[in-house]
Formats: C-alpha cells, sequence, structure tokens
C-alpha cells in the first residue's frame, strides 16, 4: 500500500476548515437481541447465540425487544434529543455477508431519537457542544474472521469464516449533524466526544461500551473547504475505528492527506475507509453509498413503535447526571490536579475510581492503584483493568495497607493473587502468609543479628552517619522477607544502634 502524501496539520488547518461529523454505534447490554430471543452476550462459541430469526430462516419473524425501547429512549433523552411520539423500522438492503437475510432491519426517516446535542470537555476544561441529528435503533452485523493472507482482511484471504452471534444484537446508532469550529482541535474533540458517549451510556447503564469489544464504534467522517468558501467539501468516512487515540489520530491522518491532495489541485474521493492502527494510516474501503442506494422501505412485520409519554417521562426522571457536570463535581470532590484527573479519565477508569472511593479508599489511593499497577498488569495480559479485580477488592487491598496490614510491595503480590482467582484480599494474605510483621520483638531480634554482622555499619551510625542505618535496614527487610515495615525498622535501628 503506498504511503499518502500529508500535508503538515498546522499548514493544512491554516488553509481549510475541517467539518467533522461522527456516527456512533451502541451495543444495548439487553438479555436478548433486537428482534429475537437469542441471548446476547460477549464471548460464547461461534454461531451458538442464535435463532432462526438471526439465521434469515424462511417463516420466522422479528419481535421488538422492549428493553432495547426503553433503552433507546433514556439513551436519547440523555443526549438532549426529542423522543418520536411514532417511529418505525425500516429495511436497509445491501449485501450483507455477515446478516444472512441479506437486509439489516434499522430506522430510516422515522427515527426514535432527533434533535439533540450533548456538551464535549475538552482536556483544559473548554466546552464544546457537538448537535445530534438522531438517534436511531437497528440491528448488529454478524463477525467475519479471514483467515490467510498477511493482514487478516479480506484481500489476499483464502476464505472466509462467519459467526453470527452478534447478528441482531441491539444498536443505537447516534448521528452528529455537521460539526463546524473545531479547528486545531478537532482530532481532541473527536476523540473527546466518543469518550463522552461512552461515558452517558455507561452512566445510564444501557451498554458496557467495551470499544475493544465492539459494543462501542465510531465511523469518523472528515471533509475539508478553503477558508471562506461556504460549501461544504467532499467528506471520507473512516470506519469502525475503536479506540478513542484512533479516533484522535484518524481525524489528524484524514486532515493531513486530503488538505495534501486538495492543495495539489485534486479530488476528494467520497468513500469509507479502514483505519490501521498498526501503520496510524487510513486506506479505500469502498464507494460511499447515499440513502437511495439502500432501497429503503418500511419494514412490514414490525408495527410502528409508539411510547407512551407516561413512559418517557419515567424515564426522563430516571436521567443521571450529566458526564461534564458528573467529572466536575468528582474532580472538585478527590482534589485531584488536572494531569491527575485527566490520568484517570484518559484511562477510562472514572467508574472504577469513583467505586473504590465510594468502597471507603482515599481517591488518591483509588487513583494510584487503578492508574499504576492494576493497568499494567491490564496491558501485560491484553486485558480490560475492570476485569481484573472489583473496586470492592481494590478498597479492601488499599484498607489492608492504610492499617498497616501490608506494605505496597507486599501489596502488589497480594493483588497478583487476587487476579489469579486466590480469592479476596484478606485471603490472599491469609494462604500466602503475607502480613505485615508487626511485633517489634521479632523485628529487634532481627536488627541486633544485623547489627552485629556489620559492626563497620554500627560504627558509622553511632558516629552520627545514620544513612548508613539503610545497610542493615536492607538486611532485616531481608530477613524479613519484606514482611516489615521499613520505617519502623528504620526507627527500631537507629535506637538500636545507641544502646
Amino acid at each position: 500500500m503506498a504511503k499518502d502524501a500529508l500535508m503538515d496539520f498546522d499548514e493544512a488547518i491554516e488553509r481549510f476548515e475541517p467539518v467533522l461529523g461522527f456516527e456512533v454505534h451502541v451495543e444495548l447490554a439487553t438479555k436478548t437481541k433486537m428482534f429475537s430471543d437469542a441471548p446476547n452476550f460477549f464471548g460464547g462459541e461461534p454461531n451458538t447465540n442464535i435463532t432462526p430469526v438471526d439465521l434469515g430462516l424462511p417463516g420466522s419473524l422479528p419481535v421488538v425487544n422492549e428493553q432495547a425501547i426503553r433503552y433507546s429512549i433514556s439513551l436519547g433523552l440523555a443526549l438532549g434529543c426529542s423522543i418520536a411520539e411514532s417511529s418505525r423500522f425500516a429495511r436497509k438492503n445491501y449485501f450483507y455477508p455477515d446478516l444472512a437475510k441479506n437486509y439489516q432491519i434499522s430506522q430510516y426517516d422515522e427515527p426514535i431519537a432527533f434533535d439533540g446535542s450533548v456538551e464535549v470537555e475538552l482536556a483544559d476544561g473548554t466546552m464544546f457542544t457537538v448537535p445530534i441529528e438522531r438517534a436511531h435503533m437497528e440491528e448488529d452485523a454478524g463477525k467475519l474472521t479471514h483467515v490467510g493472507g498477511a493482514t487478516g482482511r479480506i484481500q489476499g484471504a483464502e476464505y472466509s469464516l462467519v459467526d453470527y452471534n452478534r447478528a441482531g444484537v441491539p444498536l443505537v446508532e447516534i448521528v452528529t449533524r455537521p460539526i463546524f469550529g473545531a479547528e486545531h482541535r478537532a482530532p481532541e474533540l473527536g476523540a473527546a466526544y466518543v469518550q463522552t458517549i461512552r461515558d452517558v451510556v455507561r452512566a445510564l447503564g444501557v451498554s458496557e461500551a467495551r470499544m475493544e469489544r465492539g459494543n462501542l464504534r465510531c465511523d469518523a467522517n472528515v471533509s475539508l473547504r478553503p477558508r471562506g468558501q461556504e460549501r461544504l467539501g467532499t467528506r471520507t468516512e473512516t470506519k469502525n475505528v475503536n479506540s478513542f487515540r484512533a479516533v484522535e489520530r484518524a481525524v489528524r491522518y484524514e486532515i493531513q492527506r486530503q488538505a495534501a491532495i486538495l492543495a495539489n489541485g485534486g479530488t476528494i474521493t467520497q468513500e469509507t475507509r479502514h483505519w490501521h492502527e498498526d501503520t496510524g494510516r487510513t486506506s479505500a474501503g469502498r464507494p460511499k453509498s447515499d440513502a437511495d442506494d439502500y432501497r429503503y422501505f418500511p419494514e412490514p412485520d414490525l408495527l410502528p413503535v409508539v411510547p407512551a409519554r407516561e413512559l418517557i417521562e419515567e424515564l426522563r426522571a430516571a436521567l443521571p447526571e450529566a458526564p461534564a457536570a458528573r467529572r466536575r463535581r468528582l474532580k472538585a470532590e478527590w482534589g485531584f490536579a488536572d494531569l491527575e484527573f485527566q490520568d484517570v479519565v484518559n484511562g477510562g477508569l472514572l467508574v472504577e475510581v469513583e467505586e473504590t472511593v465510594a468502597a471507603g479508599a482515599q481517591p488518591q489511593s483509588a487513583r494510584k492503584w487503578w492508574t499504576g499497577e492494576i493497568s499494567r498488569i491490564a496491558n501485560a495480559q491484553d486485558a480490560a483493568p475492570a476485569d481484573l479485580v472489583s473496586p470492592t477488592q481494590v478498597a479492601e487491598l488499599i484498607a489492608l495497607v492504610d492499617t498497616g496490614d501490608l506494605t505496597d510491595r507486599l501489596a502488589r503480590q497480594v493483588l497478583e493473587g487476587v487476579i489469579a482467582g486466590e480469592g479476596s484480599p484478606a485471603e490472599v494474605v491469609e494462604s500466602r502468609g503475607l502480613k505485615v510483621v508487626s511485633d517489634d520483638t521479632a523485628l529487634i531480634a532481627a536488627i541486633d543479628q544485623a547489627l552485629g554482622a556489620q559492626p563497620d555499619v554500627l560504627g558509622k551510625i553511632r558516629d552520627g552517619k545514620v544513612q548508613a542505618a539503610g545497610a542493615i535496614i536492607g538486611a532485616v527487610m531481608k530477613a524479613m522477607k519484606g514482611q516489615a515495615d521499613a520505617a519502623r525498622v528504620r526507627e527500631l535501628v537507629l535506637e538500636r544502634a545507641q544502646a
């Protein structure tokens, strides 16, 4: 794949105005699928979470998932949208190798939610209003695995495997209106917007919103227009970008790529594009279809969705705090510096830290463990931190450190045991015998032995060179297998040396 010519980002922004648009797909965490009673969960054996409806078998008919409707209304309300008095499903037709009936049940001209906006907070506290055109319900497609070839894509593959487990999973697609005015912060805004959507759906409890699992996916639309021009440029749509960092990088790349083409007198092709995390580049996909090409028509097997006003108001009353307001409140309550709080937010650990604090831990300790050791282990295991340990377990671990039952070093060993499934922190401490030795008698015995073995060090300490005590402290900690409070050992060493 030939490398694209790129313009310097600052020059690109000076010459062209970037216009953004995002389509975020949110998989809903219902127990069953959108139109069938097949179970909806991640990680099942291929082609086991399926029914005749999911496979499009003749005679099978869809039935709307009521919980998915409720979740969709809640999400629409949280995005400031109006909820339609009546909305309906439509068939979106084109070749889907991973949707067996060869069309997708979606919503077209009558979405359930429309005309909203969401406040997005950038890293420095700047607020940006992103306009929402619509949020509509649909079903997800299955998953194709391309076997053979070097890239894992269909090009060069020997054959493809189809897993229909995801086919029919309920989705809400959130579509923005064109976003103007982002300028040089366009890449940052893209990442912050998707993160805000993730925070919203998590707060609502309607989705796990795990980007690495595909629960939340972003299609990033970018176009450029020369400064002073009113007509919008031709857009490209980078599909299924699955991390905040990737959204930021993909938007930046497309701005630089398109600017180089336009500056050289070329034209932009309206197309979908693929993001390549390994190279940090996009590549051409297929020409982007307009709505007419999908041959939408009303789904004849489903009635319109007509939610009662009472239901809408019930769901409105249950809405949680807006993400931006919640972040500002938590930052103030925890007393975090800007960089400390941004570490938590960037790590996607706000919920975990909040729940750990609610379980009794101090905010700084919760932040330290989640953004430090837990994230380090999660990265090494290619897992999400929240999959390894619960906030309650982390709070219990911190409490053991705070009471002096564990040192940080011992606590890291306990954490490893908890992650390995050996039980709660207290159970791991007991089974591994990791509790700090707090008996001064045992410590004094070890100190006296170390001082006797190193009389030269003892002499230095008595001469006032207290830094020499480090050698004795190290020997005692080794003798106690790390199960001693180093500060207490230091106190006793200095006392015994002068005895």
